[in-house]
Order: structure tokens, then C-alpha cells, then sequence
């Protein structure tokens, strides 16, 4: 793994040269990039530009080939052995990842679970927390993204936007240190998106440290610090929200926001 360069303090997460092939098929073609803590990045491109692989690669559910990636101080898929490296371990990884949040496109709730035991699953199962303060974090949670009254709701009783409201709450139980969204409005009917979007909106005003892919545009325009377009598995593009997708002179960036953007 490259250079083995120390991370600085004050970025969550810092990505150098990462690549990552599935066969003969190259999702990420050297992805540079840095989010500090604190700021929303959103990261949007076409489909199949390597977006949804970049997010898997921060929270270690798909290994790296080459190139660096830094989370919070720790270069993932390594840990220290004296003065030198070695593969993490399981134990590391699994450490690691409860730090961050992920949020998917399909919401991947426990269907045998209430939407309260879906929030707290990982504070009860993973953490090891009492039942009962796991439960009252669950309901603080709950409340937050307006759904006190659905605790008991199983997720075949909830609406797309519920759930996806519900698993917002599950990915921030355990107050995370950076937490990831997958496109999740996608899978959503178009009313049903807005209710999500205010959830999202409420972390980011609270500082939450966030990496976004969407194609909701206005959105990112709106709640982003950074915005960073991704083409054929390369950042094209990296800016303020105003300047990449107002503003910018990257053909590829025009043409890919020419014919996704809805009249405002």
C-alpha cells in the first residue's frame, strides 16, 4: 500500500490514487480526494462512474488494489505491527466500521424487526448496550426523524420515506464519526423524497461529517460544502456547490448536469 503517509488531523477522510478493479472491469481509476470534518460532500456522476464503489471502499465493505485510504486517522485495511503494516484484522475492521454510518438506496431494514429493534440492532447485538438504554436512544432517534408514533411498525407497514427515515436513525445511533449515504432518495416514490431530504438536511445544519452520492442535484447545491464529480472512475471536478455545478468549465460536468437537471 503506497507511501504510508500519516493522515492529518482535522480530515475525516483522505483519499490518494485509490484504485479498484472487479475482473478486467476498472471501477476506480486513481479517486483523489479529502473531506474534512464537518462539511457535507456530495459526490455525483453518471452511473457506473465508481461512486457507489468509492463509498464501499470508506466503510471497508470492498477492499482497495492500490492507492491510499485514510478514515479518521487509521489507513484502511491496515494496522500498525511496530514499526510497520499488516493486514487489519477482523476484529479492526468490524471496530472500524462501527464508527461510520452507511445509509443504503434500499434500506436494508431487518423485516423480522420493529423499526425501534431495526434502530438499535447494532447498539444491542454489536455494542453490547443494555436493552434498555439502547431503547431509549432508539426513541430520542425516532423522534428526531418523526416517527415516535411507528416504533412498534414493523418495516412492511412503513412507506419507502419511513423507512428510509428509519434507517437514517439506525446508521446514527452509535453517534458515528462520518456517516455515508447511497443515492438514498432513489428507490423512493418522488413525494416521498422531500421527507428523507429534510432528515438529511437537520445532520448536516448539526455538523454531521457526511459523504452524499445523489442526483438530487438542488440538493447538493443547497445543504453541500464541497461537491466532487466523478467520471469513468476519476474526480473530473472538485469545488464549492455553485462553482461545479453553476459554473463549471469541465465539459464532462455540463453535459452530465445538462441532462439530469430538473427546471427549477
Amino acid at each position: 500500500m503506497a507511501t504510508m503517509a500519516t493522515n492529518p488531523q482535522g480530515e475525516a477522510v483522505r483519499i490518494s490514487r485509490l484504485r479498484k478493479s472487479f475482473g478486467s472491469y476498472s471501477a476506480l481509476n486513481g479517486i483523489d480526494l479529502t473531506v474534512v470534518r464537518g462539511q457535507v460532500a456530495f459526490i455525483i456522476g453518471p452511473s457506473g462512474s465508481g461512486k457507489s464503489t468509492l463509498l464501499r471502499c470508506v466503510n471497508s465493505l470492498e477492499s482497495y488494489d492500490g492507492g491510499e485510504l485514510w478514515v479518521d486517522g487509521y489507513l484502511v485495511g491496515a494496522e500498525r505491527r511496530g514499526d510497520g503494516w499488516i493486514e487489519a484484522s477482523a476484529r479492526v475492521t468490524a471496530a472500524r466500521r462501527a464508527r461510520i454510518g452507511m445509509v443504503f438506496q434500499r434500506f436494508n431494514l431487518f423485516p423480522n424487526m420493529t423499526a425501534l429493534e431495526n434502530v438499535t440492532a447494532g447498539l444491542r447485538l454489536v455494542l453490547k448496550q443494555e436493552a434498555s438504554q439502547a431503547f431509549e436512544r432508539g426513541r430520542e432517534l425516532l423522534a428526531r426523524v418523526g416517527l415516535s408514533d411507528r416504533a412498534d411498525s414493523y418495516p412492511s407497514q412503513l412507506s419507502g420515506g419511513q423507512q428510509q427515515r428509519v434507517a437514517i436513525a439506525r446508521a446514527i445511533a452509535a453517534n458515528p464519526d462520518l456517516v455515508l449515504f447511497d443515492e438514498p432518495t432513489s428507490a423512493l416514490d418522488p413525494e416521498l423524497v422531500g421527507e428523507v431530504l429534510a432528515v438529511m438536511r437537520d445532520l448536516a445544519r448539526d455538523g454531521m461529517t457526511m459523504m452524499i452520492v445523489t442526483h438530487e442535484i438542488s440538493f447538493a447545491e443547497d445543504v453541500g460544502d464541497v461537491v466532487h464529480f466523478i467520471d469513468a472512475g476519476k474526480v473530473a471536478e472538485s469545488g464549492p456547490p455553485a462553482d461545479v455545478i453553476r459554473h463549471s468549465n469541465n465539459p464532462r460536468t455540463a453535459e452530465f448536469l445538462a441532462r439530469i437537471r430538473t427546471p427549477v
